[in-house]
């Protein structure tokens, strides 16, 4: 089953469409199928391997294929724009306007007004554009231009150096060592997670072996 949700894509995982979840729910059944019929085992066998197959040259064909991917896949619904709010939209979704407030709390907005435009996307997800003056301040807002950041790279993960990433980040073993003195750890064994940026600057998470009993939620 690992093999053959590695087989269909990730999206198998995070993006289900209404095919993905039907292929999904069936490549279950034949594996609970094919776990309990120890006497038969190649008929569920050869069940899941057809299905997974088709998956792959299903999610294959909508790829070039644009109507397919629509009949598939489902197309994205506008459900609320200019501040109006689309019931006969909501009623082909089979959501209720409930359902749609629900899922807008969820993102943060708990004042409808603050909303331009929401989009149920094919996977069911709610899409929010928010109106301008309730949008975040960028820096361009500000005729700011900030360099390009990467992402901070991995060097230590729990207590181990990672070698092979130390040429990603673009620094030695040597260089790590250095910065681990100046920041007060002899080892590497007490640190939970180390991160470089592109500024070569070394972020320390430490590691806490002792148990922290602290009821915060009581």
């Amino acid at each position: 089953m690992f093999l053959l949700a590695k087989l269909m894509g990730e999206k198998q995982i995070n993006q289900l469409s209404l095919f993905d979840y039907m292929v999904g729910i069936t490549v279950g059944s034949i594996a609970a199928e094919f776990a309990t019929d120890l006497e038969n085992p190649a008929q569920p066998l050869t069940a899941m391997i057809i299905y997974g197959l088709a998956a792959f040259a299903v999610s294959t064909v909508t790829i070039k294929s644009r109507k397919l991917r629509k009949l598939l896949n489902g197309t994205a619904v506008v459900i609320m724009d200019r501040g109006r709010i689309y019931r006969a939209n909501l009623a082909a979704s089979h959501l209720e306007i409930n359902d749609f407030i629900t899922m807008c709390r969820s993102q943060g907005y708990f004042d409808l007004a603050q909303i331009e435009t929401a989009i149920l996307e094919y996977n069911g997800t709610v899409s929010i554009l928010p109106k301008s003056k309730f949008r975040p301040l960028t820096p361009n807002d500000n005729g700011q231009d900030p360099p390009v950041e990467r992402s901070q790279i991995n060097v230590i993960l729990d207590g181990k150096i990672l070698y092979d990433k130390l040429g990603l980040a673009g620094v030695e073993e040597k260089w790590l060592n250095r910065e681990l003195s100046a920041q007060g750890y002899n080892r590497p064994d007490d640190i939970a997670l180390a991160c470089v940026d592109n500024n070569k600057n070394l972020l320390i998470i430490p590691m806490v072996r002792e148990k922290n009993d602290a009821d915060w939620f009581a």
